[in-house]
C-alpha cells in the first residue's frame, strides 16, 4: 500500500526566510512520488510513530543537511492532487535555519535545485501546497 495513492498520506514541510526576506525552495526532480518538477517548501511523509516537528526536522536534515529552528505552526491543509489521483494532508511550520546552516542538495535523486527567492520573483511551476503555504504565509503577515 502506498501512503498518498492507496490512503491519505501526511507530511510536514518548512517555510524558510534568509534575511534578505527571500523563501528557501527546492525543485522536485523527476523520481519524485509526485508534482515533478515543481519548485516546493520542502518536507516529506510524516513516519509511524514520528510528530509533524520531528518528521519535518529529519527530512531538512536529510534532504538539506540543515537543522531548522521551528517558529509556528500553520494550520493543516489538504494537498490533493487529482491528476496523479493523490491525497495528502500537509502541515507547514515557518521556520529558520540554525546559524551557521547553508542548505546543500542531498539527495539528488529527489531534488534538482534549490534556491532563495524574493515572493515577488518567484519560480514556476510551484507546487499545490506551496501555493496553500503562500496563501497562509500572507494571511498571516498582512
Amino acid at each position: 500500500m502506498k501512503k498518498g495513492i492507496d490512503y491519505i498520506g501526511v507530511s510536514a514541510g518548512a517555510m524558510v526566510f534568509n534575511d534578505r526576506g527571500e523563501l528557501f525552495l527546492s525543485k522536485r526532480s523527476q523520481n519524485c512520488k509526485n508534482e515533478r518538477g515543481h519548485w516546493e517548501t520542502p518536507g516529506g511523509s510524516v513516519e509511524f510513530g514520528e510528530t509533524l516537528e520531528q518528521a519535518v526536522q529529519r527530512e531538512m536534515l536529510e534532504e538539506y543537511g540543515t537543522e531548522i529552528e521551528i517558529i509556528e505552526q500553520f494550520p493543516a491543509a489538504d494537498h490533493l492532487i487529482p491528476a496523479e489521483g493523490q491525497h495528502w494532508v500537509a502541515t507547514t511550520f515557518l521556520a529558520r535555519f540554525k546559524p551557521g546552516q547553508e542548505p546543500k542538495i542531498m539527495e539528488p535523486d529527489k531534488c534538482d535545485e534549490i534556491g532563495w527567492f524574493s515572493l515577488d520573483a518567484l519560480p514556476t511551476p510551484l507546487s499545490i501546497i506551496t501555493l496553500a503555504d503562500l496563501k497562509e504565509y500572507r494571511r498571516l503577515t498582512n
